[in-house]
């Protein structure tokens, strides 16, 4: 089965190399762009009055190779698919942003740790009543 993707913009980020982003954005202040493209700007109606978004990301200089990681936090073997490694079999990242300001086809964000051009999947709302286990 194949399985199509077409990014719907990109990230404009501080972050250039893979040492340069930290292990969670939502940790730090940092600021980056996520670039829409002009065909899906339409998608962005009302995005403005969200706060939060979650952000889909093709980690596309992963290691698509690994199963197994070492977590730094916690320094026992793990598979992959129980820690948060950007190293994985299809390295979609899921990122949990503060929305800053919205101008044109550029959301200004927080809390992203992807690397600058990184492809953008899909933007969701944050929603405190289904986003969060009771």
């Amino acid at each position: 089965m194949n399985v199509d993707l077409n990014p719907i913009g990109y990230v404009s980020s501080p972050y250039k190399e893979k040492g340069d982003a930290p292990r969670q954005g939502r940790l730090t202040d940092t600021e980056a762009e996520i670039v829409i493209d002009e065909r899906y700007l339409p998608g962005l109606f009302r995005v403005e009055e969200k706060k939060h978004l979650f952000v889909l990301c093709w980690f596309d200089r992963s290691d698509r190779t690994v199963l197994r990681v070492t977590p730094p936090h916690k320094p026992v073997e793990h598979g992959v698919f129980a820690t948060r490694s950007p190293n994985r079999p299809n390295p979609i990242s899921l990122s949990l942003v503060d929305v800053i300001n919205i101008t044109g086809g550029t959301i200004r964000v927080r809390g992203l740790e992807a690397l600058d051009g990184t492809p953008v999947l899909d933007i969701k709302p944050y929603s405190e009543e289904i986003d969060c286990p009771k």
